[in-house]
């Protein structure tokens, strides 16, 4: 039977499973990369996760809070409020049905609101937590933006919306030195093009590595099953050597 809450018809859902909801964005990723990269990763790992784990996963939110990325035409943010109410409805529509919810965001936009949203939810009483599609992977530039890992798994899992003929490295700082303008100003006023790393050498090998890495991850978090305190489910092998 499929995982995916979108194949099923209301007899066949079990409602003691978890419930994972994608969450991506509909944003500029470089002059190579598609506008729903974060969607398409989000639901690969959420998918993922549902190979090894009994979940169910629900369709992914396109739409998350990228004000960040305004500048660039065909970016739709629908900011932090309206993500926080899209939020906020759809777990307290799930939890009538489902065992618990598990919020799993490709977008990095998307934490401020979560760390808001979940822990009020869970002192309502919501059985509910949140992971990023994180990766300890080697090949992956952790914090970049449309630079190798994410290029990379997209090699992979959509190779025909990627054209490595325009991949370019943007700005390669490390994304703690941007964040202040990047936050203040948005991503153009660091990176003209849109990306942070560098793309050019991504490939689907890579890809597999990355995606194999983030799901990996991302289990280990939903076993462990503890919360820090803004929801988030921690990876218990996070700072091991």
């Amino acid at each position: 039977m499929s995982a995916r809450l979108s194949d099923l018809a209301w007899p066949e859902v079990d409602g003691r499973l978890t419930v994972l909801l994608p969450l991506g964005s509909t944003e500029q990723h470089g002059p190579h990369l598609p506008f729903d990269t974060d969607t398409v990763i989000a639901t690969a790992v959420a998918e993922g996760i549902a190979e090894r784990l009994p979940c169910i996963v629900a369709p992914t939110l396109p739409f998350g809070s990228s004000g960040e990325h305004q500048d660039f035409p065909g970016t739709i943010s629908i900011g932090r409020d309206a993500l926080a109410l899209v939020l906020t409805e759809a777990v307290r529509s799930i939890a009538t049905w489902a065992g618990r919810v598990v919020l799993v965001t490709g977008h990095g936009g998307n934490v401020p609101t979560l760390v808001e949203v979940v822990p009020a939810l869970i002192g309502q009483g919501h059985a509910l937590a949140w992971i990023p599609c994180s990766s300890a992977s080697t090949v992956d530039d952790a914090g970049s933006h449309a630079g190798h890992g994410e290029t990379s798994v997209l090699a992979l899992l959509r190779p025909g919306s990627v054209d490595l003929a325009k991949a370019e490295a943007g700005n390669v700082s490390p994304l703690g030195e941007l964040l202040g303008d990047l936050t203040r100003d948005g991503v153009r006023s660091v990176a003209p093009t849109g990306v942070l790393g560098d793309p050019t050498a991504a490939n689907a090998r890579d890809g597999a590595e990355v995606l194999r890495a983030m799901v990996d991850e991302a289990v280990r978090r939903i076993r462990y099953d503890t919360r820090d305190s803004t929801g988030c489910l921690i990876d218990p092998d996070a700072g091991r050597a």
